[in-house]
């Protein structure tokens, strides 16, 4: 039957259908407000911190749009704390909260959340407009942000003295090569929006471009933070590469800060933070280590930060000599691997450096000022994420200069560029000879970086006068490491949020192998990170494909397994795995990836926006440009956990982007494949890999926002595949983009094995959950059930089986929720069968077979991030659904 319009947009919508409350549906508890905790991701209590953002969940029903928030530490002192709403649930009552505690609280092990008035801070945080200036101010501490020209922040005071002012992004350009001519550009605002205005927590969200020349390029976001308590501001910082890869080459980018310096040469000190907690303390003129010894108190002073004794009251003959000692205006450490980094200083532009040291891993993190005042400045991930720079320079001038380079000009530049060549490969025949040989799906220009970003996040204090040196060492450590605070997995289990998963649970052989196993797998991955140095500013939060046990080594050249870019879900595994544990390896794993896998791996404007990049040598080497990686169901448990703005941003720039799909055709080489033409508006749509990817995105907003645009957009997505003759069986379908909804009469069987291994299992279970469309309900029902049937028993049903038949351990996890659903125990004795075979090659075997080999090497045979993500997303989601069949079910060796 022909598609039409007519016909299309005439279809029945279901929502006057609907039922009050889904068969699935978390129930409806309008019961008491149980207190909820949240916990610090790595067990303990830190030192100190920047502050404090975190998220609770709660039960369907039980808490009101209305209710008011008091935070208690674990003892029941009440915190001062800011507390809003994140999400709420179809009934309108609060599915999620997020909240925010002052700098340095000491809450102990764990805070609680429940009904109550919160506490105000001794010192709030306030937020006032002044027509082209925006002022934050915390205690004495006033920060002025413009809402234009170069300056992020214009000046920052300490009572009624500047400390610090022209606080502005800055990049750098080579024009040609990596070694052409150079051109400096500086951040130019264009939009600024205040998103909060305390009492605890500020946020300034700063948008514009790199402006230099006749250059007008790296789009930036930058978001300020400010907490009541702090004596800095939290600043995430987001750009886009959007110039040509061929004819300009990034070799800088970094923000940096005017410091008024008064005091004299020998009262300005300089402080950088090296490995293994050390610190280099040093005066811009040194008065230690003098063939003549100023005194004591003099050299005492320095050390710590302090204003000596007047020149009059040193030692003879140092304080009438000062002016014989050199005066060092510029301080550079450079970490240029994850391995060590340099340090050196010199005394001005037209003198030779000086070599001050040198180290490991340092954490990024350095003050210049006086008595009267200085800043400070720290990066997280700073040595993971090379070439970075943190420099002081002019120090010896009335305002020295604190700059820290994401990516130091000192460094060489980024050379984004193809790492291949066309290799005769201009149609689409010799690119899939291309594919089955290296398993890189490659086309000449669809492998271009121009439009992938990178999010960094830094702190930059502002103090009266230099702090002491512990105090410096304290603040290097929550900038590398920031501290953050979690929602405790039981409360997040007891709220019914994302999806089924289970408490870990060693109550049975069976359970306790696979406890082992989850914590093996996570374990073995943080240790590969760090044995095969998978750094750098473009590739820190990724890892690699798959292994070559003949080079023992990840096949990082070999096309389309080499970096993993979210294939088959490494990064929701991670979350589920945090969710269940609260914190630890598998969070800190998660969220770098998610920093990476959101931003790195995705296309944030150009032809292929709202698109992510199949796995490849490099992250945007190969052509396949899919949603099934630029997902929000990869980054909502990071937002929902964080309430992080940027991860917000991402997700709600993927709404419309199934626009995309009309120029960006992803099944556009499939040899032999159909390729009907279609009305205009309409494009052929994979269920699993592109319609769940996007409903993750719709999801997310109608629960955020409440509009039910999303909503509806959903119902019609879900009813439409129900009503397709196959249902999800079919595995595509014409679709509307202007109504949502599919067509055709969806006869059709075809069987992917990738429909349900990137977030579709995880996705249906909230959908399901939420909105009952039975017919949809069935159709997933129907696909879950028969996905991994013998043949003759899904032909019998269906007719000829078309598609793959792979990845049947890990759709396993389909049967249990058919089990599940419908109470089969059959079905759940079939699921377990189906997870402890391990067909499929996905080679995690359950008795860690993990060995290490001369040079510290560690291999696990047969192991890919595919296997590792879907075995433990099976895992963990068998073990909620079907336990009794898991525990009875045998164990393979």
């Amino acid at each position: 039957m022909p598609i039409t319009r007519r016909g299309l947009m005439g279809a029945t919508m279901l929502a006057a259908g609907l039922r009050s409350l889904p068969a699935f549906a978390a129930p409806v508890d309008r019961g008491r407000i149980v207190d909820g905790r949240a916990n610090w991701v790595e067990g303990r209590s830190p030192a100190a911190h920047a502050g404090q953002t975190f998220g609770m969940a709660w039960p369907r029903g039980r808490v009101p749009a209305r209710q008011r928030w008091a935070v208690r530490d674990d003892a029941g002192r009440p915190l001062p704390a800011q507390s809003w709403v994140t999400a709420t649930w179809p009934d309108g009552s609060v599915k999620w909260t997020a909240h925010a505690l002052p700098a340095d609280m000491a809450p102990g092990a764990a805070v609680m959340v429940g009904p109550g008035r919160a506490s105000l801070p001794d010192a709030p945080v306030r937020v006032e407009e002044r027509g082209d200036l925006i002022v934050i101010a915390t205690g004495d501490r006033r920060w002025e942000i413009g809402r234009s020209g170069d300056a992020l922040i214009r000046r920052a005071t300490c009572g009624d003295r500047m400390v610090l002012r022209d606080a502005a992004l800055v990049a750098e350009l080579r024009q040609g090569s990596p070694e052409g001519p150079r051109l400096s550009l500086n951040g130019r605002i264009d939009r600024v929006t205040v998103e909060q205005r305390g009492p605890v927590r500020a946020v300034v969200k700063v948008e514009g471009y790199h402006v230099g020349g006749e250059q007008r390029a790296l789009p930036f976001v930058v978001r300020l933070y400010a907490y009541a308590g702090s004596h800095g501001l939290r600043i995430v910082h987001s750009f886009v590469h959007d110039i040509d890869p061929a004819r300009w080459f990034v070799s800088g980018i970094g923000l940096t800060t005017a410091v008024p310096m008064v005091a004299p040469l020998h009262d300005r000190h300089v402080r950088i933070a090296l490995d293994d907690g050390a610190m280099l303390v040093e005066a811009v003129r040194p008065l230690t280590g003098l063939r003549r010894d100023p005194g004591e108190a003099t050299r005492a002073a320095q050390i710590d930060g302090r204003a000596t004794p007047p020149p009059s009251m040193m030692g003879k003959p140092v304080g009438d000599l000062l002016q014989r000692i050199p005066a060092w205006e510029e301080f550079s450490l450079a970490q240029f691997s994850a391995q060590g980094f340099t340090l050196r200083k010199r005394t001005g532009a037209d003198h030779g450096w000086v070599d001050a040291g040198e180290g490991g891993r340092a954490p990024g993190f350095a003050y210049v000022g006086s008595p009267q005042g200085g800043a400070a400045i720290g990066a997280r991930w700073f040595w993971q994420r090379h070439p970075g720079e943190i420099a002081v320079t002019n120090a010896t001038g009335d305002d020295a200069r604190l700059t820290l380079w994401l990516w130091s000009p000192r460094a060489g530049a980024m050379d984004l560029r193809s790492y291949r060549g066309v290799m005769g490969m201009e149609g689409y025949d010799a690119q899939n000879e291309g594919l089955a040989v290296t398993y890189e799906d490659y086309e000449p220009s669809w492998d271009s970086s121009a439009g992938i970003a990178r999010t960094s996040e830094l702190m930059l204090w502002a103090f009266d006068s230099t702090p002491p040196t512990e105090r410096l060492q304290a603040l290097a450590v929550i900038a590398a490491d920031a501290p953050q605070l979690v929602a405790d997995p039981a409360g997040l289990h007891a709220a019914r949020v994302f999806g089924h998963w289970s408490l870990p649970d060693r109550s049975t052989p069976n359970r306790t192998a696979i406890e082992d196993q989850l914590v093996h797998l996570v374990d073995f991955y943080a240790g590969e990170v760090d044995r095969r140095h998978w750094y750098g500013f473009w590739n820190h939060g990724d890892v690699m494909h798959s292994y070559d046990s003949d080079r023992h080594q990840w096949r990082y050249d070999i096309g389309g397994f080499a970096w993993a870019n979210s294939e088959l879900s490494p990064d929701l595994w991670l979350w589920m795995q945090a969710l269940r544990t609260g914190g630890g390896q598998a969070y800190r794993l998660a969220e770098a990836m998610t920093r990476h896998t959101g931003e790195v791996d995705v296309y944030h404007l150009g032809r292929f926006r709202g698109m992510g990049t199949r796995h490849g040598v490099q992250h945007f080497s190969d052509s396949s440009k899919q949603p099934r990686i630029s997902n929000a169901t990869y980054r909502r448990i990071y937002y929902y956990l964080t309430a992080d703005e940027r991860v917000g941003d991402l997700m709600r720039d993927l709404l419309t982007s199934d626009r995309t799909l009309e120029t960006v055709e992803i099944g556009r080489k499939v040899p032999g494949g159909e390729r009907s033409t279609l009305p205009a508006g309409m494009i052929e749509m994979s269920f699993g890999t592109v319609w769940c990817s996007l409903a993750a995105a719709w999801l997310t907003e109608w629960e955020r926002t409440g509009d039910r645009r999303w909503r509806d957009r959903l119902i019609a997505g879900m009813d439409s595949i129900g009503r397709l003759t196959n249902g999800w069986i079919a595995g595509s379908a014409p679709y509307d983009l202007a109504s949502g909804r599919f067509a055709g009469p969806g006869d059709a069987v075809s069987i992917s094995h990738l429909n349900a291994v990137f977030g579709a299992v995880e996705i249906n279970a909230e959908l399901l959950q939420l909105l009952d469309v039975p017919r949809y309900r069935q159709a997933w029902l129907d696909y879950c059930r028969y996905y991994n049937v013998p043949r003759a028993v899904f032909e019998a049903r269906f007719g000829p089986r078309k598609g793959s038949e792979n990845l049947a351990e890990a759709h396993s996890r389909l049967t249990a929720f058919a089990a599940w659903a419908e109470a089969d125990a059959t079905l759940a004795n079939r699921a377990s069968a189906e997870f402890f075979a391990g067909r499929a090659g996905l080679g995690t075997r359950i008795d860690d077979p993990r060995r290490t080999l001369p040079g510290g090497i560690v291999e696990w045979p047969g192991i890919s991030t595919n296997a590792a993500s879907q075995w433990g997303l099976a895992a963990i989601e068998n073990l909620a659904l079907i336990p009794s069949a898991i525990d009875s079910g045998r164990l393979r060796s």
